[in-house]
């Protein structure tokens, strides 16, 4: 079996990756651009490393799945993807950004020709949201119209907020009749997250991709409940690494989905599972995991059409309503 490299290991949710792979015994290669820290998470785990800037020359010799944690992801997914290809190696990453599932729709045919899997959204987004979009289509006949509502509480790390920046700046989206096309005047819309109500705004996440992939849903709308300090104002660059340990325990992840049937019939289901934060390192090690035992197609995909439904709920704590 190749080895696992993670990209960006050195991060705030590389590290934790690292630290999973590690305990899950896989062979594992450790990357990213700074080599003093590396050099420490490498001593500490007591496994190799390789120090490249993404734009670089990039060494993915004996490698089989490429694991990117390094964002903002509009700067190091193009580069590595490609390099990926050129290697035939498979792609994973954990961004929400959504013009990085266009990128890789685009590079999806080159991809397949070269055997290799471009598989962004193996974390929080989009795991979870992915596989709910699934199974509540499947509550429906004939799906014409899909909704996601994610809810985002307590503190937000500097990853994140840099993403959350690269989001917004794709614009406001939606897919329309299988097209994606831009929705500046899109409105707040309530969800129920299980509490009652709770208004969320619109924005572009990644699941406008996926959803259409692994659905075929032609109308979807993507909207975020943002509550308490979640989203942090000014310097980025003075936020902490992330949120500590007592600070994720504090807050849940959930996420809602809403499905419309050709006959107007409205099915909803909530997800629910740990925090975001560790979430991701779970479901993106979990996935890496599997892509190295031959979980795995050539060219643009899902996480839902890679692993199936049920892949979300394998991670402990994780629990799908209907109501």
């Amino acid at each position: 079996m190749k080895k696992l490299m993670i990209y960006g290991a050195t991060g705030y949710t590389g590290r934790m990756a690292a630290e999973q792979a590690w305990t899950l015994g896989l062979d594992l290669v450790i990357a990213g651009r700074n080599a003093e820290k590396l050099l420490a998470l490498a001593t500490q785990l007591d496994v190799p490393y390789r120090v490249f800037s993404a734009d670089g020359p990039v060494d993915l010799t004996d490698i089989g799945v490429l694991l990117n944690f390094a964002g903002p992801f509009a700067q190091t997914a193009e580069p590595l993807m490609k390099a990926c290809i050129t290697a035939g190696v498979d792609y994973l990453d954990i961004t929400a950004e959504i013009n990085v599932y266009r990128l890789a729709e685009r590079l999806g045919a080159q991809a397949a020709e070269a055997g290799v899997m471009l598989l962004p959204g193996v974390g929080w987004d989009v795991v979870p949201t992915d596989c709910l979009a699934l199974h509540v289509a499947r509550r429906v006949q004939n799906p014409q119209s899909l909704k996601v509502a994610l809810q985002v509480a307590g503190s937000m790390s500097r990853g994140s907020a840099m993403s959350v920046g690269e989001i917004i700046g794709a614009g406001l989206l939606a897919r329309v009749d299988g097209q994606l096309v831009a929705t500046p005047e899109a409105q707040p819309q309530d969800f129920d997250f299980g509490d009652g109500p709770a208004l969320c705004a619109p924005l572009s996440f990644g699941d406008l991709v996926t959803g259409w992939h692994s659905t075929g849903i032609p109308n979807i709308a993507m909207f975020v409940h943002i509550s308490g300090d979640a989203f942090p104002e000014g310097d980025l660059s003075q936020l902490p690494d992330g949120p500590s340990v007592q600070q994720r325990e504090a807050h849940r992840a959930r996420a809602v989905a809403e499905v419309t049937g050709a006959d107007g019939r409205v099915a909803r289901s909530v997800i629910e599972t740990v925090n975001g934060y560790s979430y991701t390192p779970l479901a993106a090690v979990e996935a890496a995991r599997r892509v190295l035992g031959g979980e795995r197609r050539g060219g643009f995909e899902t996480p839902g059409r890679v692993f199936g439904m049920g892949f979300a709920e394998s991670i402990a704590g994780t629990t799908i309503t209907d109501f």
